[in-house]
């Protein structure tokens, strides 16, 4: 395994590892290396230090000349890839579409929710999609009668 310092056109640096030198090529020729932190796909090898053995059988980093500080970015867990980080935000991105299309076309009825579901089961108002807070006690008794819910898929993070 060899892991590549990286860079993207906007000077986001990140790192990830590759099985040989000539499956980082193809996988950057197929546009499958992706930066972490804005998603841009025209990526190259940015300088790192070279590891060295010394005589003593350890491990020394050789540190390259300083460079210009670039802005925190996301680091890549040992054995994830910049295919599958790119496959996690595209998961995130249709769960917050999902989310942001139920809070703009539904109403909120906040606690009321398991008395405004079962309302409307019941036949006493109109059918209207709506959203709202329950337990998981009340989501549960919801079900058991027949009443259909679902959660809202809230992401670690979401702001709201």
């Amino acid at each position: 395994m060899i892991r590549y310092a990286l860079r993207c056109e906007r000077d986001h640096t990140f790192e990830s590892w590759f099985q040989t030198s000539s499956a980082y090529e193809s996988q950057v020729k197929r546009k499958l290396v992706e930066c972490p932190t804005c998603g841009s796909t025209k990526v190259e090898k940015a300088i790192m230090a070279p590891r060295i053995v010394s005589k003593k059988g350890r491990e020394v980093a050789v540190e390259p000349p300083p460079a210009v500080p670039a802005p925190a970015q996301e680091v890549i867990p040992p054995g994830s890839t910049a295919l599958m980080m790119a496959q996690e935000r595209e998961l995130r991105a249709k769960l917050k579409e999902l989310r942001d299309h139920i809070v703009k076309n539904a109403d909120d009825v906040g606690e009321r929710f398991p008395t405004e579901a079962r309302k409307m089961h019941y036949g006493e108002t109109e059918h209207r999609p709506i959203y709202g807070e329950a337990s998981l006690d009340e989501a549960r008794e919801l079900i058991e009668e027949g009443i259909e819910v679902a959660p809202i898929p809230v992401l670690p993070d979401d702001r709201n």
